[in-house]
């Protein structure tokens, strides 16, 4: 029978290990998504080839360690359909189809385009794939007939080519795709350990994988307030990188503590980082447990995506038979 939930599909490439960004900007939204939509997530394995394609030695490591840090974050099989995007052919020929019908223009005219280009210049991007990928993913969304994506406001125009190519597939043959709507979520803004966004490629990520000692000694070397040369100088929280992980990660009577004590120096940077690091490393405590057990046993990592690839073929399946038909193939 057809879930009377809307349908929601999110997905993310495997290029590394997952940090605290993924775990605060996308794992805690699907956590709550999954109790309130019919869900699926999908590991994105064919979009990390549009940048990393001369280098895929670690793809099969890194989708493995992304699978268990969602099952270990809380992503539950039991209430969502977890699957792997390159066991299923069918999003590999929707994309080619949908690519037959996508002007070229609507392409160059990706924000991110450009922006990714110039920020990954060590890499040949001047490839089919990379400039086609947003087609890919209109697949990925399209063959689940997705009610809703969530995305924050800078991946609006992705999800707008997807609605885009939905209408022109409908016009031009017969009405098949749903345009999915924008689930818009809040990303707070996390800072890496050196103040700038946290992200794999400058290094300065903290780990759902790092165990405690790690995280702890990450912490204890991250920027603070630049100004604050001395320990009796006071600080300006507001642009100290440690106080913004304080306002995610602490109690209120913590961050209002600290507001005070660190701008009348009345607390150290060293203190302030232990505070912090405490409240962190209480929130990954049971994800680290978590992925102990998970680790331990890849035979059930594999019969969760086995389950849920068999349950997203299905639909997949199902929708291609809709678009040959629709297309008189």
């Amino acid at each position: 029978m057809k879930s009377q939930k809307k349908r929601m599909l999110s997905g993310m490439q495997p290029s590394g290990r997952l940090h605290l960004g993924n775990l605060l900007g996308a794992l805690d939204n699907w956590i709550k998504y999954q109790r309130d939509y019919d869900a699926y997530f999908f590991v994105a394995d064919w979009h990390a080839l549009s940048t990393n394609y001369a280098d895929t030695q670690k793809i099969r490591e890194y989708v493995q360690e992304m699978l268990i840090d969602w099952l270990s974050a809380g992503i539950d099989p039991e209430k969502c359909t977890v699957f792997i995007q390159s066991r299923l052919p069918e999003h590999a020929v929707l994309h080619l189809l949908l690519s037959m019908i996508t002007p070229v223009s609507w392409l160059e005219r990706n924000p991110t385009y450009k922006e990714k280009i110039d920020e990954l210049r060590e890499r040949d991007l001047t490839t089919y794939g990379f400039l086609g990928y947003p087609v890919l993913q209109s697949a990925d969304i399209l063959i689940y007939k997705a009610d809703v994506v969530p995305v924050g406001v800078d991946q609006l125009p992705h999800l707008e080519l997807t609605r885009e190519l939905a209408r022109r597939f409908n016009n031009l043959y017969k009405t098949v795709f749903p345009e999915p709507q924008p689930l818009l979520t809040e990303v707070p803004k996390l800072l890496g350990t050196d103040g700038r966004k946290m992200s794999k490629s400058y290094n300065n990520a903290i780990y759902l994988s790092d165990p405690e000692p790690v995280v702890r000694e990450k912490l204890r070397t991250m920027v603070t307030d630049p100004a604050r040369i001395r320990r009796t100088d006071p600080g300006n929280p507001d642009v100290c990188p440690v106080f913004s992980y304080h306002k995610i990660f602490s109690e209120i009577g913590v961050v209002d503590r600290v507001n005070t004590e660190c701008r009348t120096a009345a607390i150290g940077c060293i203190d302030c980082k232990k505070l912090v690091a405490d409240r962190m490393v209480r929130r990954l405590d049971p994800i680290w447990k978590e992925r102990e057990k998970w680790a331990k046993h890849p035979k059930k990592v594999e019969s969760v995506v086995a389950e849920g690839t068999k349950q997203a073929g299905k639909v997949a399946r199902q929708t291609m038979e809709e678009v040959r038909e629709a297309i008189k193939l």
